[in-house]
């Protein structure tokens, strides 16, 4: 089936017609055949040869990552770390792999060395099948692919298209400022659609409440914006921007800001930014090779409420700036980010002085890119594009410098599955 396309998209096709993903564990099920347009690969690599490390990415919960890299694409299982399943090309690699979970459904961006698909075509890979089951083709290069249970988010340069996923329909188009980096970000609870992107000005942000029919601009910041994430039910925003020495927390509804925390006083790039799944800690990593933890002050009455309420009946946000009232709404087991010595003169010395910093860091090579997570019990998870994927703890009462816990090289063939 051939949809008709927006003006900047060519084709998009369903050859095998979608079916509904199935959840694949681990991906330890055995491939046993390819069919359709997307070949069984041969095993023409050896480990003598060197693997390229294009693009990682978390999958939706944090429980598993994707590598794509010049041979093809790899997944790991975060705890316990092991590699599940590998796919080797003959035809070269690819930059973009977007995961939906754990289930069997991958959506694949070649890179610019593949010769089969190029970067400018979207697949939806069905492993369970074996093949692919769809796929999107635009005259401009893809620069970001996020996926939800029941849609299909295809990020290019200047707008964003967003498909239902059963039958591939294009639902909106979205026109963005310039977004090389294809940030877009979107919630996961299955009854609140919430996407986050770039507005069409410097430092602004655009919140598409979808089952609310509500557009928000959000001015975060005065330079251009690098880096944001959204809470899984959309109704916080966490973002960047390009100077990179602050983080602001915002209420998705009505575009307040309700935390910011400061990273450092040097002009950094923000390579990631992750919000715990309780919304209790912040994580951000940059190229001045270290991890910041935050504390959130910011709260959502009745944490205990449903996960997948509707944003309608979601709880109100809560938070208070006071330094004073901060004791009730940071959980007693938990320490507050630390502060100048000098912030009770807020308002009259530079903002530096009242600044909010790192409640808990960890140090890793300046050179390297990483992206940080969160895993389970305290703990921080990182992966680098060097290879490395790292897995520290820290203290939720006393912070300070976390402790390395787990250290693997993901490349290397001792990480094979099984």
């Amino acid at each position: 089936m051939t949809v008709p396309s927006s003006p900047m998209s060519s084709t998009v096709s369903t050859p095998h017609g979608m079916l509904p993903p199935t959840r694949l564990g681990s991906y330890d099920s055995p491939i046993s055949g390819a069919s359709g347009s997307f070949a069984q690969p041969e095993q023409e690599f050896n480990d003598n040869n060197e693997t390229e490390l294009l693009s990682v990415s978390w999958n939706q919960d944090y429980g598993c990552f994707a590598a794509g890299t010049n041979r093809g694409f790899r997944i790991y299982n975060c705890e316990p770390f092991k590699e599940t399943f590998r796919r080797d090309l003959k035809s070269g690699g690819f930059k973009i792999v977007e995961m939906l979970f754990r289930c069997n459904i991958l959506a694949l961006v070649g890179g610019a060395a593949n010769s089969q698909y190029p970067p400018n075509k979207v697949l939806i890979w069905d492993d369970h099948q074996s093949r692919c089951i769809g796929e999107f083709a635009f005259r401009s290069e893809v620069r970001g692919v996020k996926l939800r249970r029941d849609r299909i988010v295809v990020v290019l340069e200047h707008k964003i298209y967003v498909h239902n996923f059963m039958d591939l329909k294009l639902l909106h188009q979205i026109e963005t400022a310039a977004n090389p980096r294809g940030l877009c970000c979107l919630s996961q609870n299955v009854n609140a659609f919430v996407l986050a992107c770039p507005g069409l000005r410097r430092g602004q942000i655009r919140i598409e409440h979808f089952g609310l029919r509500m557009t928000k601009f959000i001015n975060a910041h005065d330079s251009q914006v690098a880096c944001f994430t959204l809470t899984t039910d959309g109704l916080l925003l966490a973002t960047a921007s390009a100077k990179g020495t602050l983080i602001r927390i915002f209420n998705t509804m009505d575009g307040t800001r309700l935390q910011e925390v400061r990273r450092g006083v040097d002009r950094a790039e923000i390579y990631s930014i992750a919000l715990s799944p309780n919304v209790q800690w912040l994580a951000v990593s940059s190229d001045k090779g270290t991890v910041h933890l935050f504390s959130l002050r910011v709260r959502v009455a009745g944490e205990d409420s449903p996960a997948h309420s509707d944003v309608a009946q979601s709880p109100s946000l809560v938070c208070q700036n006071s330094s004073t009232s901060l004791d009730a709404l940071i959980s007693t087991s938990t320490g507050a980010n630390p502060g100048s010595s000098l912030s009770f003169m807020r308002g009259v010395l530079p903002k530096y002085f009242s600044s909010e910093w790192s409640f808990a860091q960890f140090h890793l090579p300046e050179e390297t890119q990483f992206v940080a997570a969160f895993g389970s019990q305290n703990t921080v998870l990182i992966i680098g594009m060097d290879g490395s994927f790292y897995r520290c703890s820290f203290d939720p009462v006393n912070g300070g410098q976390m402790v390395q816990q787990e250290y693997n090289r993901f490349l290397t063939s001792d990480n094979q599955p099984r």
